[in-house]
C-alpha cells in the first residue's frame, strides 16, 4: 500500500451560478409578453344590487359576464359582451364562443354572470335568461354586493 494515491479525474459539477440570471430573465420575458385581459366597459359602469346570501365564484376562469346597463348618452339598456354592444339575439354566439375556448370536460362546468345596474330594466334580465336557457347555459350567476356593504352604506 502506498500513502499516495493517484487522484481518479471525474466529470466536473455543473455550475449553478449563472441559474438565478436565467430564471429572472424567463420571469421577466413572461412578465413582458403575458396580457391580462380586462374588459373595457362601453357601459357606464354598473351600480351592483345588494344581496344578503353571496356566494364567491371558485373558479373564475369557468366564468363569462354579460354587462347591462346603459350607455352616455342613449335611452334603454344596452347589452355588452366581452368589448362590444350587443342584441339579445347575439348572446348566443357568445355562449357558443365561450364553449369553444374550453374543453369538452369543461363545458357543464361553464357559468354566465350577469353584472347588471341596478336600475336595469327586468325585462332585459329576462331576455337574457330566456336567451341563455335555449343555448342550454342554465348556470347563471348574478354579480351582487354583499349586505354587509349595505349596512356600511346605511351608517
Amino acid at each position: 500500500m502506498s500513502k499516495f494515491r493517484k487522484k481518479k479525474k471525474g466529470t466536473p459539477g455543473i455550475s449553478t451560478a449563472s441559474l438565478p440570471d436565467i430564471v429572472f430573465m424567463l420571469l421577466f420575458f413572461f412578465m413582458v409578453t403575458t396580457v391580462m385581459r380586462e374588459t373595457e366597459l362601453k357601459i357606464k359602469k354598473p351600480q351592483l344590487p345588494f344581496a344578503t346570501e353571496v356566494k364567491k365564484l371558485e373558479r373564475k376562469s369557468l366564468v363569462s359576464y354579460i354587462y347591462v346597463g346603459k350607455v352616455q348618452g342613449q335611452g334603454g339598456d344596452k347589452i355588452q359582451l366581452n368589448d362590444r354592444i350587443a342584441d339579445i339575439k347575439d348572446v348566443k354566439y357568445f355562449i357558443f364562443a365561450e364553449r369553444d375556448t374550453h374543453s369538452e370536460d369543461e363545458i357543464p362546468l361553464l357559468t354566465t354572470s350577469i353584472k347588471a345596474d341596478i336600475e336595469s330594466n327586468v325585462g332585459t334580465i329576462t331576455d337574457i335568461k330566456l336567451e341563455l336557457r335555449n343555448v342550454n347555459a342554465l348556470k347563471i350567476n348574478y354579480s351582487t354586493l354583499t349586505g354587509d356593504v349595505m349596512k356600511n352604506i346605511a351608517k
